[in-house]
């Protein structure tokens, strides 16, 4: 026979096959099935038919194959073919000089980065020498003062701790 010719049957999964046999999933499997209430098409032979009739209770067949719902047979839009347009005949050469004549010259070509940074560079006012020495002189005044009064150390020092004082007392914890 010819494939044509040979008859089919749908067969669908309709039950999860946890809590049964390994053996019974594995029937699901080699019928093809992939996903629950999935179908799928075999040629109607004694041997399909046989490993349908051990696993009744996971899969069933099928009459026909389902049809897709009404709303999606409706077309949401209609595709037209595109419209031809003549092409226009080509303009005569005498009309177009003049129009040449009416382009803005060419701008100049924009300098090379390296060429602008140095143009900037050179225009950029530089801050007076003099004012710099005072400022760091300023600051270094501002750090000797706050270390006099000891509120910050000076880096590597260590700040010296005060004397503890002890009572005559014994505390409480300890024994004497």
């Amino acid at each position: 026979m010819t494939e044509k010719a040979q008859r089919t049957i749908l067969i669908k999964w309709v039950r999860s096959g946890i809590g049964f046999t390994r053996r019974q999933k594995g029937m699901v499997r080699s019928l093809g099935l992939r996903r629950l209430n999935q179908i799928v098409e075999r040629v109607d032979s004694p041997q399909v038919r046989g490993l349908v009739a051990r696993i009744p209770h996971l899969v069933e067949i099928v009459d026909s194959a389902p049809r897709p719902p009404a709303w999606s047979r409706v077309a949401e839009y209609t595709l037209l073919p595109k419209e031809v347009v003549p092409p226009e005949p080509a303009a005569e050469p005498e009309a177009v000089a003049p129009a040449q004549e009416e382009i803005a010259p060419p701008q100049p070509v924009a300098e090379a980065p390296e060429e602008a940074i140095a143009k900037v560079s050179q225009e950029a006012p530089a801050a007076p020498k003099e004012a710099r020495p005072a400022k760091a002189a300023e600051a270094a005044k501002s750090v000797k003062a706050v270390a006099a009064k000891g509120k910050t150390a000076k880096k590597g020092e260590k700040k010296k701790a005060k004397p503890v004082e002890r009572s005559a007392k014994p505390s409480k914890g300890s024994k004497k």
